[in-house]
């Protein structure tokens, strides 16, 4: 079973492949070849596509979408960070250490403290973003 077919499972939802597939032969003629080669030329990167489905697994962590929502108010320690999400500090430093890596957290040390924030503007439009497709009805 593929992906699509557990979706529509979960739905209550079935789809006949065979059916479907002669549907679609029978009434798709297709985009055009030339609006497909132009999307096929201009079709991303592999390096690109990795490092986009590296930042959506970063993404895949409900511990680490509140990390990410606790840095998007404000800049903070690890200590902070504990309390907030009421965690142990290793935890909270082994999430921060993947998503430091991924480019959606940076940190600035101040003495012996650590203060993280979200890496740039982006991070926090794409997380706004998603959050804001989540949440609307």
């Amino acid at each position: 079973m593929n992906g699509l077919e557990l979706q529509l499972k979960k739905r209550g939802e079935t789809m006949n492949s065979e059916t479907e597939a002669m549907e679609c032969e029978q009434t798709c003629h297709g985009s055009g070849e030339q609006e497909l080669d132009h999307i096929k030329s201009s079709i991303i990167e592999d390096d690109t596509a990795y490092k986009m489905s590296e930042l959506f697994k970063a993404l895949g962590d409900p511990t680490r979408i509140k990390l990410i929502y606790a840095l998007a108010q404000n800049e903070l320690c690890v200590h902070d960070l504990t309390v907030i999400l009421d965690m142990g500090q290793s935890a909270v430093s082994h999430q921060l250490r993947y998503l430091r890596n991924v480019r959606i957290v940076k940190r600035r040390k101040v003495g012996k403290t650590v203060y993280y924030s979200l890496d740039d503007n982006h991070v926090e439009q794409i997380f706004l973003q998603t959050h804001e497709h989540i949440t609307h009805k």
